[in-house]
């Protein structure tokens, strides 16, 4: 028995000190440089939102904040780098659903995304847009599937491999029976020069990255995965509407930590986050690129992982269709 209070005390004593000095490290936090790991390519929605955030994030936190674009492997090199990280909050990473799509297309990634990682926040969320070349005749999406039907294995589709977006488009092809073929891309920017030229004539995109292309007649929006109606697109049918409910998705980003960083630091940064989303500049931001702050804690966005992996792990899996 006295063994044993002794070492309770001993544990306990540890604890006190690991407390202590992850406030002190908090109270001091951030004292240089902070890095945010984005695992996909420049000019991506996910790469616009981290900028825009870091952006508004800098003068709360007083610390400069440096973007690293780390793509490839679907996302799991970045990830990976990101959660070996020293988890002194000094390296983040700016991740999508992309983080709960690794486990159930990779297997077993060098990584848990739910025990390696801290969640701060939620940054923002977006519905995504369906689009076709405008060289095509089809104006709706009943139109684009009947000719995609009529000319089998002529239409293509561009993507960025292992990411939302490709699940999307394919369970939306498996659906409706569309004959349209998959093109993967190291990123979803940089199957837009493609989309331009005709080479591939679909994508789904977010409003940040498809809306001055849609407004220069350069992409024909058939559908949307919003619950209602986009302001900004207010012609375009919502999923439901196209008797598609499954489709009823929206693109979701946001900050986390590697695991073990101080409670006291992911609280810091989610404060900041959070002011940053209140913000009459960030708000005004948000809504030109067509995203909506989603604000709430540390501790929700954890259950919102939680929440979405088997979400998608379900989309995934119903979204294979014979061939592919």
């Amino acid at each position: 028995m006295i063994v044993r209070r002794a070492l309770i005390a001993t544990a306990a004593a540890f604890a006190l000190a690991a407390g202590w000095t992850g406030l002190a490290s908090a109270q001091s936090y951030p004292s240089r440089i902070i890095k945010v790991i984005v695992p996909f390519t420049p000019g991506s929605p996910n790469d616009v939102l981290a900028r825009l955030l870091t952006q508004h994030l800098q003068s709360r936190l007083g610390q400069s904040i440096v973007v690293e674009n780390k793509p490839g492997g679907g996302t799991t090199i970045g990830t990976k780098a990101a959660a070996m990280a020293d988890p002194d909050g000094y390296t983040l990473l700016f991740v999508s659903s992309a983080l709960v799509l690794d486990p159930v297309l990779h297997g077993r990634p060098d990584y848990d995304p739910r025990q390696d990682f801290a969640p701060i926040a939620v940054a923002a969320t977006a519905p995504w847009v369906l689009v076709i070349s405008p060289t095509l005749p089809a104006k709706t999406a009943d139109e684009f599937v009947a000719y995609t039907k009529a000319k089998p294995g002529t239409v293509s589709f561009g993507y960025a491999q292992g990411t939302a977006s490709q699940f999307v488009v394919e369970r939306f092809a498996k659906l409706t029976k569309a004959d349209i073929l998959g093109v993967p891309y190291k990123g979803g920017a940089a199957a837009v020069p493609d989309f331009l030229s005709a080479r591939i004539q679909m994508m789904i995109q977010t409003p940040s990255t498809s809306l001055p292309l849609i407004r220069q007649n350069k992409m024909r929006p058939i559908a949307i995965t919003s619950a209602e109606r986009n302001p900004d697109l207010p012609d375009v049918p919502t999923m439901r509407e196209l008797k598609l409910p499954s489709l009823t998705l929206e693109f979701w980003a946001g900050m986390l930590a590697p695991a073990g960083t101080p409670p006291a630091i992911v609280e810091r940064l989610n404060a900041a986050i959070t002011e940053a989303q209140r913000s009459p500049e960030m708000v005004a931001d948000l809504k030109r690129l067509g995203f909506t702050a989603k604000i709430g804690s540390a501790q929700a966005f954890s259950a919102f992982i939680g929440e979405e992996m088997p979400r998608w792990t379900d989309l995934v899996k119903s979204s294979q269709r014979k061939g592919n």
